[in-house]
């Protein structure tokens, strides 16, 4: 496993997907030091070369920087929700929620 979500992650990406079309989380290593997903339409934001597909949380693909990966040891990642409006422009914002990774 590369990447996993916990219970609540799960039912709210359903939710966020319900609403507004399929999803993509992208963890960036910018916010919080990545802890922070993007999550964003599917195809919102073009996936390039050095991206890398960890998986699926709740019907959503997960993306990483294929280089933070690596500096982060190839971690096996948990999405997880946390209270809180999401800062930028990611999508669970507007749920006044945001994703976490543990």
């Amino acid at each position: 496993m590369q990447v996993g979500g916990t219970d609540a992650a799960v039912q709210a990406l359903r939710d966020l997907a319900a609403a507004h079309g399929p999803l993509m989380l992208y963890v960036s290593g910018g916010c919080c030091d990545g802890s922070a997903p993007l999550c964003l339409l599917r195809g919102e934001l073009a996936i390039g070369s050095g991206d890398l597909l960890l998986g699926e949380v709740g019907g959503a693909e997960v993306y990483i920087d294929a280089d933070q990966y690596q500096r982060w040891n190839r971690p096996e990642l948990t999405i997880d929700v946390s209270p809180g409006a999401a800062g930028g422009f990611s999508l669970e914002g507007l749920a006044g929620i945001h994703f976490v990774t543990r």
